[in-house]
């Protein structure tokens, strides 16, 4: 893949001249990633911590809770194959959004859920796409999940890389 224009230490995608990233939280990032790596027009993901205050984080910093970050995805996408609204609908339907900081099992900050919005489009769409979950009726309770801009995104340890399709497992089941 062409590496494109981003910097390899706070990028977990190399984005090439015709692509766009996006970046969404919804609890282990490892069913997440796997979710959208399975999609059309998605090029590439990355697994890794966004949002928290602690510089170049690790998995065990990030487990404790004391970092701030949040386990999450970014995917770089073709928006001529796959738009940013679809991948929006994905991530809604993929995890709970009305849980504060747990998914399944899993609990902590790092687990909360959120999108990481990179320009403005991306914002407003992400606000609308939440309100019209929200009115849908889809979900007993309100939606929590935040709507905040991009930051730092440090890529995790190789080993959490597309972890779940090198055991050949196909998602996670909470």
């Amino acid at each position: 893949m062409d590496k494109g224009t981003t910097d390899p230490e706070t990028t977990g995608v190399s984005k090439t001249k015709n692509s766009e990233v996006a970046t969404f939280a919804a609890g282990c990032f490892w069913g997440v990633e796997e979710t959208f790596r399975r999609t059309p027009g998605v090029l590439d993901t990355a697994v890794g911590y966004t949002g928290g205050a602690m510089a170049d984080p690790d998995y065990r910093a990030v487990c404790t809770g004391a970092t701030g970050h949040a386990e999450a995805v970014e995917v770089e996408f073709d928006p001529a194959k796959v738009s940013y609204a679809d991948l929006l609908e994905i991530f809604w339907e993929n995890h709970d959004p009305t849980t504060v900081n747990r998914q399944g099992p899993d609990v902590g900050t790092q687990y909360r859920s959120a999108v990481y919005f990179h320009n403005e489009a991306q914002r407003a769409e992400a606000l609308a796409s939440r309100e019209r979950r929200q009115a849908s009726g889809k979900h007993r309770r309100p939606i929590v999940t935040e709507v905040t801009p991009a930051s730092a995104f440090f890529r995790a340890e190789e080993y959490h890389q597309r972890y779940l399709a090198k055991r050949g497992m196909p998602g996670c089941h909470l």
